[in-house]
This record gives structure tokens, sequence and C-alpha cells, in this order.
């Protein structure tokens, strides 16, 4: 893709978001050819938008979310400053298009991870993770048909990425065998999913290593104090104003959000 092309793709993601209307297809000049224009593309709309990037999402770290959406391979999105809420946390439903929640294990960066650094391990990012934290991913559906868009195109668009609410940051994780740790979904109380760390890559900390890998390969890098959600162990729920939403993860605590 041109520099042009690019600005003008995501231009017109920026717009539907601003619009806050639903989100059909690119210009035919302007589609989006593979995941390196997509990153691209995420990048300008990132500037389109105005908001500092506070920390990333990765989507599609477990068996169960590639099924669902049928990609094979994680995929990266940026989490826009204002959109980073504390648990208990309510959220009107009107302000998304269609609401999706998602059971995460997210970390707190206590340091940058730079290009300069890389490549990265489960354990050289390790040792920059200052805390681990329950969290819920707040994901949105905008568009008139996701499955008719390529994975490219989605990426873009922050893969679906629409916030998170974080609970109660544990530093000392290092206590905890994150693989074999527990989590939890309830919408409304009721159960609707459970899994393990393991499901995340066999570790959290292989998703924020291909992260920090991927951001190197385009001269970027992670910052002191970023969140990064690390995938989802459950499969997304859609939910409905009223609904209240529970993550729980064994030794981290929980995290919950209602939509009004």
């Amino acid at each position: 893709m041109t520099p042009d092309q690019i600005a003008r793709a995501a231009g017109a993601l920026a717009r539907a978001r601003r619009e806050s209307v639903r989100f059909d297809a690119l210009p035919e000049d302007c589609q989006i050819p593979d995941m390196s224009a997509g990153y691209a593309v995420q990048d300008a709309l990132h500037e389109a938008l105005g908001i500092p990037v506070a920390g990333y999402k990765i989507g599609c770290t477990t068996a169960v979310m590639q099924k669902f959406l049928k990609i094979d391979q994680p995929c990266g999105g940026g989490i826009q400053a204002t959109d980073i809420f504390s648990s208990p946390a309510t959220l009107p439903h009107n302000q998304y298009r269609r609401v999706g929640v998602e059971c995460e294990i997210a970390t707190r960066l206590g340091r940058d991870l730079l290009p300069s650094d890389a490549p990265f391990t489960r354990d050289t990012v390790a040792d920059a993770v200052s805390a681990c934290i329950p969290a819920i991913e707040i994901v949105d559906d905008r568009y008139v048909d996701y499955p008719s868009l390529n994975a490219a195109t989605l990426i873009a668009d922050d893969f679906f990425g629409a916030g998170c609410v974080l609970g109660p940051a544990r530093s000392d994780w290092q206590a905890l065998d994150l693989p074999t740790t527990n989590a939890a979904m309830r919408v409304n109380g009721a159960e609707v999913g459970t899994g393990t760390g393991m499901q995340v890559m066999g570790h959290p900390f292989e998703a924020l290593a291909w992260l920090a890998n991927t951001l190197s390969q385009r001269g970027c890098g992670l910052r002191k104090d970023q969140i990064v959600l690390t995938g989802s162990i459950v499969e997304t729920q859609w939910v409905g104003a009223g609904d209240t939403v529970t993550v729980v993860v064994d030794g981290l605590g929980e995290a919950e959000v209602r939509f009004t």
C-alpha cells in the first residue's frame, strides 16, 4: 500500500468510529492485502484518532478463539487510554455497536521493551512485568459483516478492541503458576466459560513476547506502565443492556462490569 492508501484506509476506519456507525468496506483502491499492511494502517488509525495508546490487546492466542474467528495466528491491536476502566465499572451499552466481553490475564509493564532488545522470549519479558491483573476485555463488533473482512482489515481496526476493565494488580505474581491458574467468566452470576492460563499459547507471557517481537519488527516498542491483554481464555460472550459480567482469576482476584 502507498502512504496515501494507508492514510485513506485509516481515515475511513476513524470516521466510522467517530460517527458510531457500522463499518462496511474500504474503498476499492484501499484494500489491505496482508497483515503487515494491516499494522501500518493500525498505526495510522491511532494517529488519526489522536488518543494516546495506553496498551495493547492480543487476539486469537487460544485455540477456542482461533476456532471462533477462523484465524490461525495471534493478532494485535491498540487500547486507547480513554478505554481503560477500573473494576467495578459501569458502562453505557449503547456506546457500542455490538458489545462483547472476554476473560483475560493482563500484564502491566515495569519497564520498556524496546526494539533494540529483541528478540524477546517468555523469560525476558517476564523480567519486565510489574503486575498481573484479572481483566475483562471489551470488544465491539463494529462491522456490517465482519466475516466478510479479512484478518488484515480487522487488525487495522484494532481487532475488535474497545477497551478493558481491570481488577486488582498483583505485583507478586511470581508466587503463581500462571499456566495452571484457573479463570472463569460469569454473566449475571451464571458461569459461561472456564479455562487456564495454559490455553494462552502455553503461557500468557508467550503472548506478551509475541507482541513485543511483532512490534519490534515495525520499529516500535512497549512502554513502562502499558497494559497488555494476553488473550481470551474463554469464547467471546455478547451481552445486552443490564448484564453484569464478572471475570475471576484464581490468585489474582476479579474484575466486574455492568452495562446500563
